[in-house]
């Protein structure tokens, strides 16, 4: 099969390296120790739940711990020269046999659960089913080498739906020998507490700018991008900040901070000019961007008028801007209370088709209206 016929990954950022071809993990040094030191005292737990926010980093872990499992000796094996002694790290060199066929999905003995083309529809489901789950059972039917070690990731275990996971249950509950599994989880409180109960959990905070501006620099992320800005909207991932940096959203930020910046007197050609970038199917994914972007403006106009500014300035501007519209935390308050409401309404809006123009401007004219009672 070639690309152009392969099915598209739902667990690749578009316009950055699938986590399994990326060698090396920024930021989460202690992590990776707590699993090392579990490796090598000989507690290994049979499952483990990555948690944290969405694209700071956890299948890059669980890629990174998938190949460290199957390309390490187990304790114990003695060989020409002796018992290796134990690992002080979970890298494994890109050019080892484990790796390379891991990257290319080749590798016996591990396997990855995510969503799949529906055979019927021929789509992409929007959720791991059970008949996802349960090609672990011919997975852990096959006569194993490499000591019996078997590793399996599931990214991302949220997407599982219910009977998917009480499949899954079932083999936490009675792990074959020599299993390890990963679940990779944006959402940890939506899994069933019982398949949490049965995992250790390792804990992803999102990324210090400087180690987000490393990441992006690994990711391939253009020379000359604001990392700070980024990281500022992205908080501290760095795959929602290649999302950004695909879509142009800082640009497109910036744009939102403009039509504002004299506001109550909103800039109504800007205005309009923004709701109707987002009008039409080639612009679904821009509607998608300018949607939480103004979220984002909102939530940064409420942690500021609580009195947590922002670090740095997203756009051109934005500091004076943020302000001057949320100088108390009363001005906090109302910001956090529009910002609830108008994400209500946005979603509202996109279930019943509302026109994308439509809605866009309708979140201006709320937002302009904030700010004329702040100045009344």
């Amino acid at each position: 099969m070639n690309d152009a016929e392969a099915p598209p990954e739902p667990d690749r950022i578009e316009g950055a390296p699938h986590p399994r071809e990326t060698g090396r993990l920024v930021g989460h040094g202690a992590a990776e120790a707590a699993f090392l030191d579990a490796y090598n005292s000989g507690r290994l737990h049979h499952a483990w739940l990555i948690t944290g926010p969405r694209g700071v980093g956890k299948a890059t872990l669980a890629w990174k711990i998938a190949r460290f499992l199957l390309a390490t000796p187990s304790a114990g094996d003695a060989g020409l020269f002796g018992e290796a002694p134990a690992p002080t790290s979970l890298d494994v060199d890109p050019e080892h046999p484990v790796s390379r066929r891991a990257r290319a999905l080749a590798e016996p003995g591990l396997m990855l659960i995510r969503r799949s083309v529906n055979e019927t529809t021929k789509k992409m489901s929007n959720e791991i089913r059970a008949e996802d789950v349960r090609k672990l059972r011919g997975f852990f039917g096959l006569s194993a080498g490499d000591d019996g070690k078997r590793v399996v990731i599931i990214d991302a275990a949220d997407d599982m739906n219910p009977t998917a996971a009480n499949s899954l249950l079932k083999l936490l509950e009675e792990p074959p020998k020599g299993a390890v599994l990963l679940l990779v989880s944006h959402q940890p409180s939506r899994l069933l507490p019982t398949i949490r109960s049965r995992c250790r959990t390792l804990r992803l905070d999102p990324l210090s700018p400087p180690d987000l501006a490393e990441a992006l620099a690994g990711a391939g992320a253009e020379p000359g991008t604001d990392t700070a800005a980024l990281g500022e909207l992205a908080g501290g991932s760095v795959g929602e900040a290649l999302r950004l940096s695909h879509l142009d959203g800082l640009a497109a930020y910036g744009e939102i901070v403009r039509v504002f910046e004299s506001a109550p007197r909103y800039d109504r050609p800007s205005a309009i000019a923004l709701a109707n970038s987002a009008t039409g199917a080639a612009n679904a994914a821009r509607f998608d961007l300018l949607l939480r972007l103004f979220g984002l403006f909102l939530a940064r106009l409420a942690r500021t008028g609580s009195g947590h500014p922002p670090s740095a300035d997203a756009a051109p501007g934005e500091a004076a801007l943020l302000t001057r519209l949320a100088p108390d935390p009363w001005a906090g308050r109302q910001w956090a209370t529009g910002q609830q409401e108008l994400t209500a309404r946005a979603t509202h809006g996109r279930a019943v088709n509302l026109d994308p123009a439509a809605l866009i401007l309708d979140m201006v004219f709320r937002i302009n209206e904030t700010a004329e009672t702040r100045a009344a």
